[in-house]
């Protein structure tokens, strides 16, 4: 059994928090933001829009940011996911 997203909806693995600033200060559990980057799980088959359906433009394996207070957080096997739509892609990361 897997996650598999419906529709436009992405499923993202949020990628780990920095352990210290760039001047060098190690940051505490509390005090670490959770990053706005992750990386692209699964995909769903795409938005219907007047009985067509409308391809994804992220692909799985893709880093993305997205917005910072946006989608579900979901934990499956003891991992933790974000499920977000497509919309909520603010860019890819080349």
């Amino acid at each position: 059994m897997s996650l598999k997203p419906l529709n436009d909806r992405v499923i993202l693995k949020q990628l780990e928090a920095e352990e210290t600033t760039k001047g060098g200060i190690i940051l505490t559990t509390q005090s670490k933001e959770k990053p706005q980057e992750a990386e692209v799980i699964a995909v769903g088959p795409g938005a219907v829009v007047d009985g067509k359906v409308v391809p994804m433009t992220v692909k799985v394996g893709e880093k993305v940011v997205y917005s910072k207070y946006a989608g579900t957080e979901v934990k499956y096997n003891g991992e933790e996911y974000i499920v977000v739509k497509e919309s909520d892609i603010l860019a890819i990361v080349e």
